[in-house]
């Protein structure tokens, strides 16, 4: 028998339809979900963030949802720290934890129990790193982490501005690359047991999928409620509002770009961050890859395949 405390994991890009199979597969074995979504956390971020409804969970219970305002930073290292929490409560009800979430950092991070080993944050430098990005732009900003961390520079975006300066603080921090910390942590053995399902599906069908999304959220009152984010006094700066489809918005606020450009850019950033997590799971070892086009987009035929994987890992 494994030793290891049980854990049930769903990932897979975003639009691919994780939401309704986790609630399906959570309610034929009575489990209780953790979401893995670094937006989703924010109080009042919920068209854009895709939210579960109440509806939606039929009942299953949720965590890790509305549980941080607007102005906090939220981390791999605070997801791992809460969803700790979080299993602890879900175990003490005799239930098993479901991680279900499309953040692939996040998910490793809570797998394999990674340390993070800097003192940070430093609020001095970082803000210093913002206001480079501010006057300097985003591109001179990720030249500086090409300088100390090639192989990061290669992996983070140059628009990701909170991904580059976090790779420039930790190695201000710690003197040492983040490259060469995530690669040693991702190494890592997992601290549960667990079964681990990636959800895909055909390339273009995600995309198209993405696209629809997009349209039902800008109909659904995208920009109302973006609006009326800013206008409680959220800086479009925070953490949280660089998240996909409130970040683009907000220059169509202001008057500086089209709705259509605003929609074009969400849907394009939307693509190419579904393309990075596909990317990221090939990567990552012992997952249970689970093509929707092998199931003909059954949920039942996907939740038996679920079930008997669980199963011969000795969690049901």
């Amino acid at each position: 028998m494994n030793a290891k405390p049980p854990l049930i994991i769903l990932s897979g890009p975003t639009a691919v339809g994780k939401t309704a199979l986790s609630v399906e597969f959570a309610r034929a074995h009575g489990l209780e979900i953790i979401s893995a979504d670094s937006a989703q956390v924010y109080k009042g971020m919920d068209i854009g963030t895709a939210k579960i409804t109440e509806e939606e969970k039929k009942g299953v219970p949720h965590y890790l949802i509305d549980v941080c305002d607007r102005s906090e930073d939220y981390s791999a290292f605070r997801f791992s720290e809460m969803a700790n929490e979080c299993i602890d409560t879900i175990r003490s009800h005799g239930k098993i934890p479901f991680v279900v979430g499309g953040t692939g950092f996040y998910i490793q991070a809570l797998l394999k129990g990674v340390v993070f080993d800097d003192e940070g944050p430093d609020e001095e430098y970082r803000e210093s790193l913002e206001r480079i990005a501010e006057e300097k732009g985003c591109m001179h900003l990720h030249e500086m982490l090409k300088a100390v961390d090639e192989e990061s520079s290669e992996k983070i975006p140059p628009q990701n501005i909170k991904r580059v300066i976090r790779a420039l603080e930790y190695n201000h921090l710690t003197g040492r690359k983040i490259s060469e910390h995530n690669e040693t942590e991702a190494s890592r053995e997992p601290v549960f047991n667990a079964a681990y399902f990636v959800l895909t599906d055909d390339r273009d069908l995600i995309y198209k999928r993405i696209d629809q999304r997009v349209d039902e959220m800008l109909n659904a009152g995208l920009e109302k409620e973006v609006r009326a984010i800013l206008e409680s006094g959220t800086s479009p700066d925070c953490v949280s509002m660089q998240a996909i489809g409130y970040k683009e918005m907000v220059p169509y606020i202001k008057g500086e770009i089209t709705l259509e450009e605003a929609a074009y850019q969400i849907k394009l950033r939307t693509r190419h961050f579904a393309k990075r997590q596909l990317t990221w799971y090939k990567r990552e070892p012992d997952i249970i890859m689970m093509d929707r086009r092998e199931f003909a987009g059954d949920v039942n035929a996907m939740i038996e395949f679920m079930t008997e994987e669980c199963k011969k890992r000795g969690l049901f």
